[in-house]
């Protein structure tokens, strides 16, 4: 994998120049939808302008190296291999091309975390109603991070998946993956990594971590077009996942009562694709690893860092974050003052924040009896006097609250 960087040496100022974004908003919700750096609108623009002068099917022909390319790049930045990756719409169509290719029956168990992703609940809920599965979500620790204490005692032959989300959408708690990794592959039960909001912030390394699927995004911290999203499924468990449906490229139609599926991840996919956010995504995939993974990691942890005591700083604030490592998305709460009152204050100012409800994360946040958290994801590009801008906004709300 090229990953390698030195944080120390990581050029802000050339990416803040290179992200031409930054020059009209205080971008804080990388978690929600990084601002692309012009090279990756570049490639998309390009690429619609080549289809435009010589048709569409001709100009796919025409960029193909640029589009084995995105194969090749992200399985550098996962330390997968190329046939491994499917290149598909989303990081929601990923996770459930994989999960509804899975079988199960009356009495089969998926366990998932606490912190798990409202999509993912409710593809779980969907197949134990029609298939007499049962769902079980493995307790938090003292840190409010997935358990692997309690992994280890669920596990058992009933087992027959579990799907954990790397980074959830309300916090900026990282799960242990590797650990759940290692205990899923003694027990030779498939792991399912929902990785939307830890791929471009946080190294990955399929191997290392010992998932059997890992579903993520271009538009997060990856900074690639909206409307990309890719697939990693291990050679391991090809085999076994039939796809919920089919086309002539992810099958061969090879008599006339039969149909031979692909033998690579690439099943997965549809023959027609959005090539100029295809080849975008792969752009973004190599602008990243040029930085080096380890290098945005480094950054993004200290700016986090930084925004999370400024914030704890402000009468009123909480921030709410839970986990043993943490990552570059910020949550907190004001009291008194709904999130979505938050977010419209701080969007009036030109600075961009998401929030997060229960319904996104039902097992997480009615437990913790939040109704809904403000959200601000930081990248590297983004700077600590932006943070002072957020908290100075923050400062200014309604009512006078915070003080």
């Amino acid at each position: 994998m090229t990953r390698k960087g030195n944080p120390a040496t990581l050029d802000v100022d050339r990416a803040r120049r290179e992200t031409p974004g930054c020059a009209n908003v205080v971008h804080l919700n990388n978690a929600g939808a990084a601002l692309p750096p012009a090279v990756v609108t570049d490639a998309v623009v390009d690429h619609l302008r080549l289809e435009a002068r010589m048709g569409g099917y001709e100009a796919a022909a025409a960029a193909v190296a640029s589009v084995n390319n995105v194969y090749d790049a992200i399985a550098r930045l996962i330390g997968s291999r190329p046939h491994e990756i499917a290149v598909v719409e989303n990081a929601t169509r990923a996770w459930d091309m994989a999960f509804y290719a899975m079988r199960f029956g009356p009495g089969d168990r998926i366990l998932t975390a606490r912190a798990e992703y409202a999509s993912n609940v409710i593809a779980f809920l969907q197949t134990a109603a029609r298939t007499g599965a049962r769902i079980e979500v493995v307790d938090d620790d003292e840190h409010g991070q997935f358990s692997v204490d309690d992994l280890r005692r669920r596990l058992d032959d009933d087992v027959k998946l579990v799907a954990v989300t790397h980074v959830p959408t309300q916090s900026g708690l990282v799960n242990p993956a590797a650990e759940i990794g290692r205990l899923t592959r003694a027990a030779g039960v498939p792991f399912l990594l929902d990785a939307c909001q830890s791929i471009g912030q946080l190294p990955i390394d399929v191997a290392e971590i010992g998932c059997d699927v890992l579903s993520a995004t271009g538009r997060k911290y990856l900074r690639g077009p909206r409307g990309t999203g890719f697939l990693y499924v291990s050679d391991r468990l090809i085999d076994q996942l039939d796809p919920p449906f089919l086309d002539l490229h992810a099958a061969t139609w090879t008599d006339h009562d039969r149909y031979e599926l692909r033998p690579d991840a690439r099943r997965f996919e549809s023959w027609e694709t959005n090539y100029a956010t295809k080849i975008g995504l792969g752009v973004a995939v190599d602008y990243a690893l040029r930085w080096g993974i380890e290098s945005i990691e480094d950054r993004v942890t200290t700016l986090a860092t930084y925004l999370r005591r400024r914030l704890a700083e402000l009468p009123g604030v909480v921030v709410q974050d839970r986990g043993k490592r943490l990552c570059g998305i910020v949550s907190f709460t004001v009291d008194g003052i709904p999130a979505a009152e938050i977010q419209a204050h701080l969007a009036r100012a030109q600075i961009n924040t998401s929030t997060s409800t229960v319904t996104s994360a039902r097992y997480d946040l009615a437990a913790r009896g939040l109704s809904a958290i403000v959200r601000a994801s930081v990248h590297y590009y983004n700077t600590e006097d932006e943070i002072d801008l957020l908290c100075a906004a923050l400062s200014r709300l309604p009512n006078g609250r915070p003080r």
